[in-house]
């Protein structure tokens, strides 16, 4: 999942935590619930839908995408063995994938109301409580048939969980106002009540006396009922506890007002959390107060993991953007009211996304935990350290100086010894990494507490660290605020020309030895209609971090195919011509890579056998199996791979012969050094020995003279690309290079 995604996935849990914190009603938070997967899925008909189980029947509660017609067809409908997706699902509390409605037999009686409201896959998903109890069950449905893939699955699981917090406590809330309801209801028939009660009460005086104990089960009482009779409050409970409670006695004995308290009671060397709710009654024509209580042990670990998943990052467990954001609003209230100095540091980790892509995020995850280890070792509980997003840290320390020049010495100091824990490589698994962090910094006083500004001028420090090199330290200055406006203005500036079609795909040829024309490499360019053209290592990583890299592949792959039929045109291909396409990580590994490819090229009528799909050798380090199923699939559509910058990643050679590869590419800084035979020459001669052990054909890049061509002919390399044949081109300028070397 890119950042864009992980981004929006966070706002939506912020946003459905603070919905259950806060008890809004279970339709709404379970609307926002299937409108934020809807929102995530990449695939557009996604409707989503939950329904609640009561005696063993389903009916809808939140189905915001989905006809209400369909939902009162539904409704109400007995769970069982073969009763759709949904109902099969809350019977065996497994769940339930069906791919193509109209081929399962799951759907035998429900076929022809889905095929009405164009709904052809659904699957769903057991809604739990914390006792393993059926609550419900999570429905997503899509207008073709459709496989389930892996990050989608845990995307559900994700929702599933939030789903089952807000419907077992909207369950609690519902039991617990019945109860006040028949304690009203029945307090002249006390005792026959009592008997069926399923929580312990106690009828006691206003001094604290206990005249009678009711419980079905003594396990939540101090001791046995006849031993608590005619003990006091204060033989019981602490002091401050029995004090609590008294003052909750004498206030409904007052005011004839239910009132509600907690306290906490040690039963068997086991700490409980209990709920008292006194009542006013008659007994023994007296007015007495009826003690209900209830064990909320469960539900208050519930509202602090709530709490939790509100406040603090899940994987390293410090605070998160939220929590920080309160912390820095009470900083600055303090230092404003009592003249003090603070400072925010931000920290960012240096080439994070290179061993999170090349590793996988399981290692990227490691290694954040190891780093909030370390930094939390350092700085101890005084200070606060969070964790913002991605590879982002924050460090805000209160009262760091009384002046402004000190404040500064003592920043350096600290900033010293962060650095410090970067020292000791990290280990992840049999590898190890040594790290480091760019840092910006941000002082603060009474004349620059700004609240809503101290975050981002301590991030734009850092990206004035980051554009230093890294592995440094940067205080803010204000003229660097423009280093983040621009990267905000360049995103915008992405969509504007994806939209202005200022983006277009250049072309270099490769040639095999012979100097016949093999096939060409399609190279993303942007002609920006006032900078002119825009080279790629400006606009690339921006893309890929605001999720705009498909739209540009989809670019690339459109004029591929309309280069293809201009040379079909002139009957200009040679056998076997392939043109390659460089693949993005997070693109690879979409599901629906496949479906979109076959799309694009169905509607120019081109042939898959004629485009090769680059990957590079760190993206075969990922998950092996899926990587490789993804791989004979598009093989099997008829697309080739090649292996671009082979060698300059982490050696995939393990398992290089379990991936369906048809091409090795030689990077161009092992032929810049091929002359050298002592280094740069063994290098070259090992990667063509173990592509033709593995009857993979060798393509070498960057090839600029003709003493790297012969070395490399000599060598048997299958093919060569680089200045030495021809600079990439706009695809008019292509068309005519190609016809004058066929011609010739």
């Amino acid at each position: 999942m890119n950042s864009k995604k992980n981004t929006e996935l966070l706002a939506s849990q912020q946003k459905i935590l603070t919905k259950i914190a806060l008890g809004d009603p279970l339709e709404d938070i379970l609307k926002s619930i299937c409108l934020s997967i809807e929102n995530l899925i990449d695939d557009k008909t996604a409707k989503c839908s939950i329904l609640k189980l009561v005696d063993n029947l389903l009916f809808s509660v939140a189905s915001p995408s989905i006809p209400n017609s369909y939902s009162e067809v539904i409704n109400g409908i007995k769970i069982g063995p073969l009763v759709g997706s949904c109902g099969t699902a809350a019977f065996t509390n497994e769940r339930v994938l069906v791919e193509n409605i109209a081929d399962s037999t799951l759907w035998e009686g429900f076929k022809s109301v889905a095929k009405a409201h164009n709904l052809a896959s659904c699957w769903s998903t057991p809604i739990t409580s914390s006792k393993s109890e059926i609550l419900g069950t999570f429905a997503i449905y899509y207008s073709s048939p459709k496989s389930a893939s892996k990050e989608c699955l845990n995307l559900i699981d994700y929702f599933v969980h939030l789903s089952s917090i807000a419907i077992e406590k909207s369950n609690n809330a519902f039991h617990m106002r019945k109860l006040i309801h028949d304690l009203k209801v029945t307090n002249q028939n006390l005792n026959a009540f009592i008997k069926v009660i399923p929580d312990p009460a106690i009828v006691i005086t206003k001094e604290g006396l206990y005249l009678n104990v009711y419980a079905a089960s003594e396990n939540l009482l101090s001791d046995p009922i006849q031993d608590l009779v005619g003990k006091n409050i204060n033989d019981i409970l602490s002091k401050d506890d029995a004090e609590m409670a008294l003052d909750k006695i004498n206030k409904t004995l007052e005011t004839n007002e239910t009132h509600v308290f907690e306290y906490t009671l040690t039963i068997r060397s086991i700490v409980h959390i209990f709920e008292g709710r006194t009542i006013k009654i008659d007994y023994d024509n007296q007015s007495h107060v009826l003690w209900v209580i209830r064990d909320i042990t469960n539900r208050k670990n519930s509202e602090d993991e709530v709490k939790k998943l509100v406040y603090y990052d899940p994987l390293t467990n410090l605070p998160n953007r939220r929590l920080l954001t309160e912390r820095i609003n009470s900083c600055v209230e303090k230092i404003i009211k009592d003249d003090t100095i603070s400072v925010l540091l931000f920290l960012d980790i240096d080439n994070f996304k290179r061993i999170n892509d090349s590793l996988g995020h399981s290692a990227g995850d490691q290694l954040l935990i190891q780093s909030a280890t370390r930094l939390s070792a350092i700085l101890g509980d005084v200070n606060t350290l969070a964790r913002i997003g991605g590879d982002e840290f924050v460090i805000l320390v209160d009262d760091i100086a009384d002046n402004m020049q000190q404040a500064q010495s003592n920043v350096i100091q600290l900033v010293q010894k962060i650095q410090s824990i970067f020292i000791d490589k990290y280990e992840l698994g049999k590898l190890a990494f040594q790290i480091s962090a760019s840092i910006g910094i941000y002082l603060i006083d009474k004349n620059h507490a700004d609240a809503d500004n101290i975050l981002k001028f301590a991030d734009t420090a850092m990206y004035r660290t980051k554009f230093k090199g890294g592995n440094g330290y940067s205080f803010f200055d204000p003229k660097q605020q423009t280093l983040l406006e621009i990267k905000t203005e360049l995103e915008s500036e992405i969509i504007r020309a994806i939209e202005g079609d200022e983006f277009c795909a250049h072309f270099q040829p490769q040639v095999d030895v012979n100097g016949k024309v093999s096939g060409a490499e399609a190279l993303i360019r942007w002609n920006h209609p006032t900078k002119g053209l825009v080279p790629p290592y400006q606009f690339i990583p921006l893309a890929e971090q605001f999720g705009l890299i498909q739209k540009l592949q989809n670019i690339v792959l459109r004029d591929i195919c309309l280069l293809l039929k201009e040379l079909s045109k002139h009957a200009i291909i040679p056998p076997n011509y392939r043109i390659a396409i460089n693949m993005a990580q997070n693109q690879f590994n979409s599901p629906t890579l496949k479906n979109e490819l076959i799309s694009i090229l169905n509607e120019y009528q081109v042939s898959p056998h004629q485009i090769m799909l680059e990957i590079t050798e760190s993206m075969l380090s990922k998950d092996l199996s899926y990587t490789v199923q993804q791989m004979h699939e598009l093989k099997a559509q008829g697309f080739t791979f090649s292996i671009d910058d082979f060698g300059t990643g982490y050696s995939c050679l393990s398992t290089l012969h379990a991936y369906p590869v048809d091409e090795l590419k030689i990077d161009k800084s092992f032929i810049d050094n091929i002359e050298n035979v002592q280094t740069g020459l063994p290098i070259v001669e090992t990667i063509i020995n173990l592509a033709k052990n593995l009857n993979i054909s060798v393509m070498a890049e960057g090839v600029e003279t003709e003493k790297q061509f012969s070395i490399l002919k000599e060598k048997k390399t299958d093919g060569i690309q680089g200045y030495l044949v021809a600079k990439p081109m706009p695809a008019e300028d292509y068309i005519t290079w190609h016809q004058g070397v066929t011609n010739s």
